[in-house]
């Protein structure tokens, strides 16, 4: 089968290598369809992920096709599929509390294991869901999607609640669509005048605070000097995850969507005097998977706003290393993989 690799940073090839076979017991075999590109998939491309051994075929949002299901498996042939790329043990203290999204041997399809720039994988039954009548572009971007709405969930901040999502990137996106579906009063914050512009147009948000020295006075003055009452930082930046603590209400709340190898410093005074929640948010599970299929079926979430750019398995390796650099008008890109 054909599949995109990266050997070693800042090189993507195509080349042959085996499909991968008949699956085995509770797997299926897929033939990929699309595959969103994430920056996680810019980091492994450019050298920076922290924990990844090259060679490596990346792709993690993923929709499909079953080709062949395991024995075990109830998913016909045919069967177009959402893929949940988080493979986790089953066993551990996260599995066992039904938290596998935080598998302490968690291995994610594109990052820890090869992903879904090819043509076949191999997935396990419970990490596929049925697609039904999304397209299968849409299915790709369920996944990343899922992110957000599974930081929203973790906020537990009730409809009516004022929020502040900072970083207007996909994830940021997400996280801000689905914090506006739970009933919250959204307001983004970026560094970028282009990307807080874009989302006014494209997703029908109000044109948001401009990060910088100014951003504090601006979140006082939009919340008559309260603070939000929930919070997501979406930079994958310890500067505006430490600085992010300044802009939560008394009482409120402060989920980290992103994660940085940096330690977090902030002032305990302003965290206690606050009593304020501090929430880690680390990807997603099928309830959050589910909840994002049925918003997109609902009408809630405009697919086609979010999809900006388009390429091919054969012309990724080429598009890829642009899009890593030229990001103006770039949301989300998508990989469509089948013929």
């Amino acid at each position: 089968m054909k599949a995109a690799i990266c050997p070693e940073p800042g090189r993507l090839d195509i080349i042959d290598r085996p499909a991968p076979g008949s699956p085995p017991k509770g797997w299926a075999r897929l033939a990929v369809s699309h595959v969103g590109i994430c920056g996680t998939d810019y980091h492994i491309f450019e050298g920076k992920h922290p924990y990844l051994e090259y060679p490596r075929i990346m792709g993690h949002e993923i929709s499909a096709t079953v080709i062949e299901p395991g024995e075990g498996v109830s998913l016909a042939p045919g069967t177009p599929v959402i893929v949940n790329p988080y493979l986790s043990c089953g066993i551990c203290v996260a599995c066992r509390k039904d938290k596998p999204n935080c598998c302490t041997a968690i291995k994610v399809l594109g990052v820890h294991t090869d992903g879904a720039l090819c043509e076949e994988i191999l997935v396990p039954e419970e990490n596929l869901h049925p697609a039904g009548d999304l397209s299968l572009e849409a299915a790709a971007t369920v996944e990343f999607l899922a992110i957000g709405a599974h930081a929203v969930r973790r906020s537990q901040a009730p409809a009516g609640s004022r929020a502040l999502v900072i970083g207007a990137g996909p994830i940021g996106l997400g996280t801000a669509l689905f914090s506006r579906i739970g009933g919250h009063q959204v307001t983004l914050l970026d560094t970028s005048a282009e990307r807080l512009q874009m989302a006014a147009e494209r997703l029908d948000f109000d044109a948001g605070i401009l990060a910088g020295d100014g951003a504090l006075e601006a979140v006082l003055s939009a919340t008559g000097g309260d603070g939000f009452d929930v919070v997501f930082d979406a930079t994958g930046f310890g500067g505006s995850m430490e600085k992010s603590f300044s802009f939560v209400a008394h009482g409120g709340c402060l989920v980290f969507v992103s994660v940085v190898k940096d330690d977090i410093r902030f002032s305990d005074p302003e965290f206690h005097k606050r009593e304020m929640m501090l929430v880690g948010s680390r990807n997603a599970t099928r309830q959050d998977f589910e909840h994002v299929a049925a918003s997109i079926r609902a009408g809630h979430v405009p697919v086609s706003s979010l999809i900006t750019h388009r390429t091919t398995l054969d012309a990724v390796v080429v598009d890829l290393p642009r899009w890593a650099h030229e990001k103006t008008g770039l949301i989300k890109a998508v990989v469509k993989v089948s013929r």
